[in-house]
């Protein structure tokens, strides 16, 4: 059964850090891509990070690169995403999510199948 879960989400002062972690298992298939989303109540999901799993190259939003950084481990089932200088507007459930189009480094959301709960990082002034 294909598998995709969130950790490390909690809560951090501005200028802070977190690193959310994703295991990706039971995949028949390797994903083409494994990215992190991220939603507030007042806007739609946006994808701000994804990496190629097969190269490991990595694409950013514009509003988190030099901030954020996405990384996989050498079995390419867990991917993390390492979250420095953190402001309240990244406060958000983050969600991680799996890819099989080939063209997944767009991060647009409808590319992405499988999803899982979500975790919520709140960042405080």
């Amino acid at each position: 059964q294909e598998q995709v879960a969130e950790s490390g989400g909690g809560s951090v002062q501005a200028g802070g850090s977190l690193r959310l972690s994703c295991a990706v298992s039971g995949f028949r298939d390797s994903p083409k891509c494994v990215g992190w989303f991220r939603q507030t109540p007042e806007n739609e999901r946006e994808g701000i990070a994804t990496i190629i799993s097969y190269t490991g190259w990595p694409y950013y939003r514009a509003s988190v690169k030099g901030r954020f950084t996405i990384s996989q481990n050498d079995a390419k089932n867990t991917v993390y995403l390492e979250m420095n200088s953190l402001k309240p507007e990244d406060t958000a459930i983050y969600y991680c999510a799996t890819s099989m189009d080939i063209a997944c480094s767009g991060l647009y959301v409808a590319q992405y199948t499988n999803w899982g709960q979500g975790t919520q990082v709140t960042v405080s002034a």
